[in-house]
């Protein structure tokens, strides 16, 4: 085994002299003003498609804002030789080199193994880290351990501790670095966590900053081609442009990115550039709506639009529901519907208003049909469950039996929120808190949207640009099981070559066809629209 490691090393220390003889460094393109970055990822899993990586998006859009242009991002596998290879090229021509996994206890966790043998050194026993490991796993662990395998690191490695962002206090186990190499751990958590603390201390300090322009366009790209190609060639050495369409979105078609080190110069070519396009073809669109909800749901209370009332009134409702109750004894009732949709996003906005500390999960009750769902239900319910940091409570059967389970196994709930409207089925003499019927689990159903009509849900929902439910983009106006529900008819028409479609569920224009193609209800709990 020391032989054949120590051939390996040798035959390493040839390649790396040849690659010194033969090839120029490109550090002379940098400077301290410019720094760029190369990432590597490391592990079979990867490669295999077993682990989704999400190490690199989170390091790329860290270093963007720190102004370190990545100009490569490699995923490699669990090869010794491969991992040399790759962080001594990268270490050359990057002025920074970032890796993410093969750090741990076992056979096949040589990054360290292999940044030694990039930077022709071998591994040792750190005292350092011999004395942190043995600490954790007991003072008897021999040297040649799994769970001391963490503690040989390369020769001139360095050691740099993290700290708790929140309490100031070091972490037990340090990031390892080797020249300007700087080697993370592969679990997502605790690289996300290490870099977070050591990102301005290890990257920052760059003059540059980068400076973005995004503009949504209601246009396909090759009717925008000409135009994108004329202001690049304008531009040509003073800014970056991307286009990137999108064939599923539900408010633009493509996105336009400007980016420059030069705040100016950006603001001279996005203005040249929106004069270029055609009249009305860019869309207000807000890409996060989520994380600022607060301020702008409450911002449109205050506007001077019809609409304005309606989300008033509603946020004085969901209001006076906080105060009556506290947050662990309420949930909103959400199906993937557009009103189930828009009632989420304004008790979200009135929670984080009122209760700005909050940062535990809201509860949503998800009654689950026995004809079955949509998968477009299901993946939209998937993605707002992730968008909102939701607690999800299931129930299966009809409501009245879901409901009776929901009580034997969520006993402190005692209000829901509804997105009920009066123009539903059987909601007519519905009032804003209303108690279940005689007969029902006993549940305060909460209703802050009973004088909305369809359209003002769509109003609210494109306003904002909140997502919603990819079917009502297919002419699905009203949603509920597979069973009970087709795209309506009003909203059919015909290409030019003949094929049947659907306009938008929002180009409806007569809101009482709202429900056309859909059966009758049964109960003024049914939350799915």
């Amino acid at each position: 085994m020391f032989l054949r490691s120590s051939l390996r090393l040798m035959a390493y220390r040839l390649n790396v002299l040849e690659t010194h003889c033969h090839l120029q460094p490109k550090r002379c393109k940098m400077s301290f003003e410019k720094p760029t970055a190369g990432i590597i990822i490391i592990g079979d899993e990867i490669l295999k498609g077993q682990t989704v990586d999400t190490n690199s998006h989170f390091i790329l859009k860290e270093l963007y804002l720190l102004g370190v242009r990545v100009e490569r991002v490699s995923v490699i596998g669990d090869n010794v030789d491969v991992i040399a290879s790759e962080i001594a090229k990268f270490s050359k021509e990057y002025t920074h080199v970032i890796t993410s996994g093969g750090i741990g206890p076992t056979h096949d966790d040589i990054t360290f193994e292999g940044a030694a043998l990039a930077f022709d050194e071998t591994v040792k026993p750190n005292p350092e880290l011999v004395k942190l490991c043995r600490k954790f796993f007991g003072e008897d662990k021999a040297l040649d351990s799994p769970q001391l395998k963490m503690a040989h690191v390369p020769e001139s490695a360095k050691l740099t501790y993290p700290t708790n962002q929140k309490t100031g206090e070091k972490w037990p186990y340090p990031l390892i670095s080797v020249r300007n190499v700087y080697i993370f751990p592969g679990i997502p958590k605790l690289m996300e966590r290490a870099f977070s603390s050591l990102k301005n201390t290890l990257f920052g300090g760059s003059d540059v900053s980068f400076h973005l322009s995004e503009i949504y366009l209601s246009m396909t790209e090759m009717e925008v081609a000409h135009i994108l190609n004329s202001f690049v060639a304008k531009y040509e050495n003073g800014i970056t442009v991307g286009s990137y369409p999108d064939l599923t979105n539900s408010y633009y078609k493509v996105k336009i990115t400007i980016e420059s080190t030069s705040q100016s110069t950006l603001d001279t070519a996005s203005n040249d550039l929106k004069q270029r396009l055609p009249e009305g073809c860019i869309v207000d669109y807000d890409k996060d709506p989520i994380s600022h909800a607060g301020s702008a749901v409450y911002a449109l209370a205050e506007e001077a639009v019809e609409l304005s009332d309606k989300v008033r009134n509603s946020l004085t409702v969901i209001e006076e529901a906080l105060d009556r109750y506290p947050l662990a004894e309420m949930c909103a009732g959400f199906t993937a519907g557009k009103d189930c949709t828009a009632l989420l996003h304004l008790y979200y906005a009135a929670v984080k208003r009122k209760h700005p500390e909050f940062e535990s999960q809201l509860k949503i009750l998800f009654i689950e049909s026995a004809s079955g769902t949509f998968p477009d239900v299901e993946k939209f319910f998937k993605e707002t469950v992730k968008r909102y940091n939701l607690e999800q409570l299931t129930v299966k059967g009809r409501i009245k039996d879901g409901l009776r389970e929901l009580k034997q196994s969520h006993p402190e709930l005692r209000a829901i929120l509804m997105g009920t409207r009066k123009s539903d089925p059987y909601s007519e003499s519905l009032s804003p808190f209303s108690p279940t019927d005689p007969g029902w689990p006993e549940y305060m159903r909460i209703n802050p949207m009973l004088d909305w009509t369809y359209h003002d849900v769509w109003s609210f929902l494109r306003t904002l640009s909140l997502p919603y439910c990819r079917l009502y983009d297919k002419g699905y106006t009203s949603l509920g099981s597979v069973a009970s529900t087709t795209p309506n008819p009003a909203l059919r028409y015909l290409s030019a070559s003949g094929e049947v479609l659907y306009r938008p569920a929002y180009t409806l224009r007569d809101g009482t066809h709202e429900r056309t193609g859909r059966k009758q209800s049964q109960s003024s709990l049914d939350v799915t629209k």
